[in-house]
This record gives C-alpha cells, sequence and structure tokens, in this order.
C-alpha cells in the first residue's frame, strides 16, 4: 500500500522519515482519509525515522493509550565527542574531549545498563508540566523539572563502533528516553553523549519491516 492510496478505518504503520514531526505524517492521513478521528500512538522527534503507529477512525484512537504501554526497539547512533542541549542533532553542541574507550570497554558499560533502573525524562522531551509540553517550556527558557521514573532496558546490542561514532541496538519498556540513555552511556565512558540518529523498528509485534513509505 502507498500513502496515495486511500485509507479506510483501522491501524496502519508508517515508516517516518527524517525531517517531518509525527504530526503532519497525521495531518497527511487525515487529509488522505477524509476522515477526522486520525491519531498516532507514541511520538517520533522530527530527526528521527521509523515505525510510527497512526490510528484511524474513533474505534480505534480511543485505543491510543493501549499502544503507548508497549515496549519498543530502536537504532542509535551515539556521538561520543560531545553533548547536545536538546540531546540530538537539532541543539547547540558542547564539544567534550576524552580518549577513545577501546571495544571491551565499550561492551562492558553497555551491558551495565540493561535490567531496570531510575531514569528522569530530558528537559526536551514531550513530557507534560501543568498541560506544557517540556519542550516548549525548555526552549522559553524556564526552568523545568521532571521527576524520575522507573525504565526497563531488556536489550543493548553493539553494532558498529568507530570512535566517536557508536552505534546500538535496544529493546527498552515504554517511557524510555534514548536521548537521555545515550547521554548517559556516554558519561559513564567518560566522554560525550548525544544522539546523532534514532529509528524505531518495532512498538510489541509491529515491525518496521511491515510499516508503509511515505511517499
Amino acid at each position: 500500500m502507498s500513502m496515495d492510496q486511500a485509507f479506510k478505518e483501522g491501524i496502519y504503520l508508517i515508516d517516518k522519515p527524517a525531517g517531518r514531526s509525527s504530526f503532519s505524517v497525521v495531518a497527511e492521513v487525515r487529509r488522505k482519509s477524509g476522515i477526522k478521528k486520525v491519531g498516532h500512538a507514541g511520538t517520533l522527534d522530527p530527526f528521527a525515522t521509523g515505525l510510527l503507529i497512526v490510528l484511524v477512525g474513533k474505534d480505534y484512537t480511543k485505543k491510543a493509550g493501549e499502544f503507548l504501554k508497549m515496549d519498543k526497539s530502536y537504532e542509535a547512533e551515539i556521538d561520543l565527542s560531545a553533548f547536545s542541549s536538546t540531546g540530538d542533532p537539532e541543539g547547540s553542541l558542547e564539544q567534550i574531549e576524552c580518549t577513545a574507550p577501546n571495544k571491551d570497554n565499550v561492551i562492558h558499560t553497555l551491558s551495565k545498563f540493561v535490567g531496570q533502573s531510575m531514569q528522569k525524562p530530558h528537559q526536551f522531551s514531550a513530557v507534560k508540566i501543568c498541560g506544557q509540553p517540556a519542550y516548549k517550556l525548555a526552549r522559553a527558557g524556564k526552568e523545568v523539572n521532571l521527576k524520575e521514573k522507573q525504565i526497563k532496558i531488556y536489550r543493548i546490542q553493539l553494532i558498529e563502533y568507530n570512535f566517536p561514532i557508536l552505534k546500538i541496538e535496544t529493546d527498552v519498556s515504554s517511557g524510555t528516553y534514548i536521548r537521555v540513555l545515550a547521554e548517559d552511556i556516554g558519561k559513564a565512558l567518560g566522554c560525550g553523549g548525544y544522539l546523532k540518529s534514532l529509528r524505531r523498528t518495532k512498538i510489541d509485534k509491529y515491525l518496521i519491516d511491515e510499516a508503509i513509505k511515505l511517499d
């Protein structure tokens, strides 16, 4: 199926490209389907790519909360040479000097993050504070105070390492912020750390290989 075909009510898997917001994808589906009730089940930042579940029709949009609680899988590129104000390529970068960790050290460090832990959402996340997304408050220069919450990382696998770029695959619980994980990995290695790229490949049983490409 392509985006040029008519949408009916149902669940659609869409491969969101970089540079587009999740909202813009929902708006396009709404326009093409002619159905007003359209939503997504878990946002992806504009710089990120990958699996976006779009729900079309009232009977499906009311199930969004169920999808938000599902475990997710990602491919991520972490740049160890700097920290970013936003945790991703869109922020201002602070270059960090560090000795390149060897591969064995990287693998050992990654293994320490597997399991349950407490994680504080990034100030540039979409977490709501008094009805406003945290990132809007942060961009306005306002203080953002977010509480830690329990997350679980089921697996982290090293895919490729060529300092300062570290590429991983990870399976995580709902509510896990990969940009925070990237920063924490960098700090644990004595380096910087921000997300250079991020791709969501799986949400529960739903796979990116089954997703529609945006034309």
